[in-house]
């Protein structure tokens, strides 16, 4: 059985001496993308939308990052490219402001968008101190990510991550969260039980709900105070809810060097 707590913000020592690995997500959890992914789109849209304002930016990043068509979870499935992906949401956002997105316009963004977002690729400010205080615990970590490895890999290490070195993208055993596999192979990558391993992510339906239906303990990373999505036709209640990766050492019981 998986190690489970309410879904409410908790500050005790839930999983202390219970947990033998963590896993995390990497998008919104490790690594920043939603300002890496702003500072690339401004940068890849300024020739197209000259004086835009500060105001229209954050719109502009709102939409494309709502994805209104789903083209990330549909190039996830497999109906598209990741560059074509990254063209279609941008032509969704384009055309709402009715500016011409030609399919040579199209082609530079992608190319313009590729090359600027990993310069703006960082770690959150909590990530570091935690895997410090799990190296020091002697508990073992990775990632299990919706996107392919060599990408993720990359972005791992241009944030400052490459000591996170067992990475799982749905390219390592095809198949994508909510499916069990992935998780289960993050285990044995890590040499962890599912029931003794904690797995932390931003999103409550493919992270918490899909880790703890895989067996696995969840931890929803939830910094900006979201409500809890409507999850129908399942039963999970045990869902540890936290605003911040600097409560996972107190679940565990773990000292953090500040």
């Amino acid at each position: 059985m998986p190690l489970s707590a309410t879904h409410n913000t908790v500050d005790s020592a839930l999983f202390a001496g219970r947990v033998s690995g963590v896993l995390f997500d990497i998008d919104e959890t490790l690594v920043d993308l939603v300002a890496a992914m702003n500072d690339a789109m401004v940068f890849a849209s300024s020739a197209l939308l000259p004086g835009f304002t500060d105001a229209g930016w954050d719109d502009f990043s709102a939409l494309y990052m709502a994805d209104p068509q789903r083209y990330y979870d549909r190039y996830v499935a497999g109906e598209f490219t990741f560059h074509e992906q990254r063209g279609l949401r941008a032509q969704v956002v384009f055309g709402k402001l009715g500016v011409a997105f030609s399919a040579e316009a199209q082609a530079q963004w992608i190319t313009d968008f590729e090359a600027a977002q990993p310069r703006s690729i960082r770690a959150f400010a909590d990530v570091v101190p935690l895997l410090d205080a799990l190296d020091v615990a002697g508990i073992p970590y990775g990632a299990v990510s919706n996107n392919v490895h060599d990408y993720q890999r990359a972005k791992l290490d241009q944030a400052g991550l490459a000591r996170v070195a067992v990475l799982v993208g749905i390219d390592t055993v095809g198949v994508a969260k909510p499916d069990p596999a992935i998780f289960l192979e993050g285990c044995r990558q890590l040499g962890t039980d599912p029931g003794q391993t904690l797995y932390v992510g931003d999103n409550y339906l493919l992270d918490g709900v899909a880790s703890v239906s895989a067996g696995l303990s969840g931890v929803w990373l939830n910094r900006d105070g979201k409500a809890v999505p409507e999850a129908p036709g399942t039963t999970v209640e045990s869902i540890v809810t936290i605003a911040g990766l600097d409560e996972v050492p107190g679940l565990l019981d773990l000292t953090v060097r500040v």
